[in-house]
């Protein structure tokens, strides 16, 4: 039997731990270059290098314990009764609870406390906290975090986040210093603790007095929903995951609203409002976009659409974004992750090709004047070398010079299975076109930064104009190119696994840019297939613009490449209803059903003249 490694020994241990904090022994601990995420008991911590480097293991041992103590400390249902629905004052909420739990659980435990601190300044490193230059950059999420954190704890905020509070600590002391006192007091008691947690609210005016919703949700299945995260999305990765999925589930839901009653009013002068685009978020790993998916809404014969600026943006090479060597690892460890899913795709990759070279046999037209010379009729040009029908002419094939182009929507809720599945299924779908002398070319889109990035930055130094338009940095990611050999941009693909990389989404933006690459190649037939899991949400764009703008873009660019344009465009929804926007697609409730769905709806492309 081989003898366990250090790393081994460390899983082991740190699994044994978990179960033992959270008094639970159906723990499940698991390890993710991903995100980490809590779904029930299933818990995913990030993985840590071999040689076992020190700020790795307690970065693990952080996010491991966070997930524990909130299984054995906190009781969700309690928590959802005095849960506030507006965004901000929600995610304010949650952080003060976690915050809780955390100096409840590492009371008297310096290990604890220790690997506690370790995972809150990694959350941090990413968090727009580091990086403000007013108070009203500052997401007051996490400055109340830090805040109550200190009152229970006595511990300061970590050095990276002090510049960023001290904006605002002031103004919160002022307004709100007795309830952070007082919740000291109230430490052992959750729902004391959610009652003084309420009145902070109430002082920083984040809600009102008496429209907290004291009886949010009585049934068993919203309250299953708060403490596994709501399984079937994507879990985030630190110890404030839950207050993050309510934060954005509310954002979703105002959303909603907003599109339904054709709200077109900017947003962007009044500060209250401007900032649940700013204050309620978690920082870059911490937040999923909201797919909002709104009831279709007549749109204006002159809606026009504009970009604050484009200066930020950019469309890179994947291998720009990473180094060779990260690369081949990212590879390795989707294949791994995707084995058993590798045959099922692979079989249905078989079968188009095997129709795509139906289409494209060889046929002759036999007993020809000229041509090449029949083998078949030899005897008969050695019995009667004056017969002349003895050549044959190949015919021409009725199959289309062709370019498929996959458009990957590289958002935050893309996260987990359905992102590790869109990659796969498109590193096979492009090995069996290129068996077919079919160019593939898989592209991806997300933006540069959560809330706005260098866009947003440079909006609020111009003073804030109204009607600025899109707010954020694009990223347009080319995987692999058309005329590129899929054996080249194989390793590319792994970047898709990369923790970071996927943010926001403006879909129009990303749609617009790949049918200029299709339109611009000579084939005859040109093919676009759109992979996404809902309508395309930017934050910052939205907190500024009305709650339609970038999903009526979206509906003006579809409208006009299927009315106008060669390319044949279809799409595929993950989770959510696309039928709604393109004319040609279909929806997947499952991600496994990705690799299968993109086979079928190219060989009816393809069987379709």
């Amino acid at each position: 039997m081989a003898q366990e490694t250090p790393l081994d020994q460390f899983k082991a241990v740190l699994g044994g731990t978990a179960r033992a904090l959270a008094n639970e022994p159906e723990i499940e601990l698991a390890y993710t270059a991903d995100a980490p995420a809590q779904s029930g008991k299933h818990l995913k911590v990030p993985m840590p290098a071999r040689t076992l480097p020190p700020e790795q293991v307690a970065e693990a041992r952080g996010f491991a314990d966070s997930f524990a103590l909130r299984l054995r400390l906190h009781d969700a249902r309690l928590h959802l009764k005095g849960a506030p629905a507006e965004a901000v004052a929600r995610s304010v909420f949650d952080a003060a609870e976690t915050a809780r739990v955390e100096a409840l659980g590492g009371r008297g435990y310096a290990g604890i406390t220790a690997n506690l601190g370790q995972a809150l300044e990694m959350r941090l490193r990413s968090d727009p906290i580091t990086r403000a230059r007013s108070r009203d950059e500052v997401p007051l999420s996490t400055a109340v975090s830090l805040l109550v954190r200190e009152r229970l704890t006595g511990q300061g905020a970590p050095a990276v986040a002090q510049p960023g509070l001290a904006l605002v600590r002031e103004w919160i002391e002022d307004k709100a210093g007795a309830e952070l006192d007082g919740l000291a007091l109230a430490i052992d008691d959750q729902r004391a603790f959610a009652s003084l947690a309420t009145r902070l609210l109430e002082d920083l005016e984040l809600i009102e007095g008496e429209q907290v919703p004291e009886e949010s949700d009585e049934g068993g299945s919203d309250d299953e929903g708060e403490d596994q995260q709501q399984g079937d999305e994507p879990d985030e990765g630190d110890a404030e995951g839950d207050q993050d999925q309510g934060e954005t589930e509310a954002r979703g839901e105002d959303r909603q609203s907003e599109g339904e009653q054709g709200d077109e009013t900017e947003q962007g002068d009044d500060p209250a409002e401007d900032a649940e685009g700013e204050p309620g978020d978690e920082g870059e790993d911490g937040m999923l976009p909201v797919r909002p998916n709104r009831p279709f809404s007549d749109m204006p014969p002159q809606f026009e659409y504009k970009a604050w600026t484009q200066r930020f943006d950019e469309v890179v090479a994947a291998t720009e974004l990473c180094d060779t060597d990260e690369l081949a690892r990212l590879r390795a460890y989707l294949d791994q992750q995707l084995v058993h899913l590798q045959g099922a795709v692979t079989k249905l990759a078989n079968r188009l090709q095997r129709r795509l070279m139906a289409q494209q046999n060889r046929s002759w037209d036999f007993d020809q004047e000229e041509g090449l010379l029949d083998a078949a009729r030899l005897a008969r040009v050695v019995v009667s070398p004056g017969q002349s029908l003895s050549y044959k002419v190949e015919r021409e094939t009725d199959f289309r010079d062709t370019v498929v182009t996959l458009l990957i929507d590289n958002s935050g809720s893309m996260r987990g299975r359905p992102i590790s599945i869109a990659a796969i299924s498109a590193d096979i779908l492009a090995r069996t076109l290129e068996r077919c002398g079919v160019k593939t070319e898989i592209l991806g889109f997300t933006t540069r930064a959560w809330k706005g990035g260098q866009s947003r930055e440079s909006w609020l130094a111009a003073g804030r104009p109204p009607h600025p338009g899109r707010l954020n940095d694009v990223r347009h990611i080319v995987y692999k190119q058309a005329d590129e050999p899929w054996r080249r941009a194989k390793s590319s693909l792994g970047l898709m696994m990369r923790e970071g990389l996927l943010k926001e989404n403006i879909d129009g933006e990303a749609l617009l840019w790949a049918h200029s690459r299709l339109i611009a190649r000579h084939e005859e037939r040109k093919i676009l297939m759109v992979i996404s899991d809902g309508a395309p949400v930017d934050d910052s764009t939205l907190s500024v613009n009305s709650g339609s703008y970038l999903e009526r873009h979206l509906r003006q660019v579809i409208g006009w490449i299927e009315a106008r344009s060669p390319v044949q465009l279809v799409a595929i929804g993950i989770g959510h209803d696309v039928t709604r926007y393109y004319s040609r697609a279909v929806t997947i409730m499952d991600a496994e059903q990705l690799g299968g769905t993109i086979i079928e709806q190219l060989a009816a492309l393809f069987d379709t003249e």
